[in-house]
């Protein structure tokens, strides 16, 4: 974790060490092979940040920090993972985050039986523990993110994606997984229904700032695993190419979206693209609405009392709009 992270993450440092040791917990299996399978994935864990919204939440509402904020985060991370897992085998992908995907190493039939373990163990987490309203919220999340991808996927055959549609995808796609984080965090420090909707509006913000932000990378030049004008070849249409196709007369459009259409990889076409939404403006009003996003979320955040955990939550939105990967 960058020393950036480590600093955001400080006030909640020992929360996280031991959110650690019952997430470890929370994965074993008596199966010799899932076993092998869940230790790898430990090993691989990202930068955490899930977690992070989770306690900072709950620290927002009630700054000691109790067992079913532990399993709230334990619960988002295994269903998250699991949707990982069950991704990279619909992308056929064979890295994630540098290292091997599990289909990768253990073929797709395992690698979508360990998406479904994964899966079940959040669910019997909650269960087992009567933490009803943290897998409603959780649930929730992951329906949307399975309906973002596929109005994605559907609205990705004709390029008919406008702002509107845009932003409904990476909602659902992005934002609603830390928005549940937010939510759960609340949740599970007993706010009120009322508070817990503030929290999760408050990282649906968050997360749409984030993704916007992900976005942007696709017309850049810095090294963030994945290369530039990866969308372009994957024919997704994001904010800056919408924007800069509003903005174009109808033969420009045409020779764009053809462009898009037809590019089979070819990288000529791609940086045809790519330029074209920079000379458009589609980059600055990118940044313009991300940052308004930012300043939502940091409205919401200042109607919470002052606190590390608050001052924390400021710098970890920063964060997802200034990071370089």
């Amino acid at each position: 974790m960058s020393s950036k992270l480590d600093q955001i993450q400080a006030p909640i440092a020992g929360e996280m060490e031991l959110f650690e040791k019952k997430f470890r917990a929370s994965m074993k299996s008596k199966v010799l092979l899932l076993d092998r399978i869940m230790s790898y994935i430990v090993k691989r864990k990202g930068k955490q940040m899930r977690p992070m919204f989770v306690f900072f939440s709950a620290k927002l509402h009630n700054e000691t920090i109790a067992d079913p904020t532990y399993r709230g985060a334990a619960l988002i991370e295994l269903l998250h993972t699991a949707t990982l897992v069950h991704d990279d085998v619909v992308d056929d992908a064979n890295y994630r985050r540098g290292f091997f995907s599990v289909n990768a190493l253990w073929k797709n039939k395992i690698a979508v039986l360990v998406g479904d373990y994964l899966l079940s163990k959040g669910l019997l987490l909650s269960l087992h523990n009567d933490d009803f309203e943290l897998l409603k919220i959780v649930s929730n999340a992951v329906k949307e993110m399975s309906e973002g991808e596929l109005l994605q996927i559907e609205k990705a055959r004709r390029l008919d994606i406008d702002e509107s549609i845009y932003f409904d995808i990476i909602r659902q796609k992005t934002a609603s997984l830390i928005a549940s984080c937010c939510a759960v965090g609340a949740a599970s420090a007993g706010a009120s229904k009322e508070e817990i909707e503030k929290a999760r509006l408050f990282g649906e913000k968050v997360g749409i700032a984030f993704q916007i932000k992900d976005d942007l990378f696709d017309y850049g030049t810095a090294e963030i695993g994945k290369p530039v004008g990866i969308d372009i070849k994957e024919k997704k249409m994001t904010l800056p190419l919408i924007h800069a196709l509003r903005q174009a007369d109808w033969m420009t459009k045409r020779r764009v979206i053809y462009n898009v259409k037809n590019n089979n990889g070819d990288n000529k076409r791609v940086q045809q693209v790519i330029d074209f939404v920079k000379q458009s403006g589609g980059i600055q009003y990118t940044i313009e609405v991300m940052n308004r996003y930012h300043a939502e979320a940091l409205d919401i955040l200042y109607t919470y009392p002052d606190s590390p955990s608050r001052r924390s939550l400021e710098q970890l939105i920063a964060y997802t709009i200034e990071r370089e990967k």
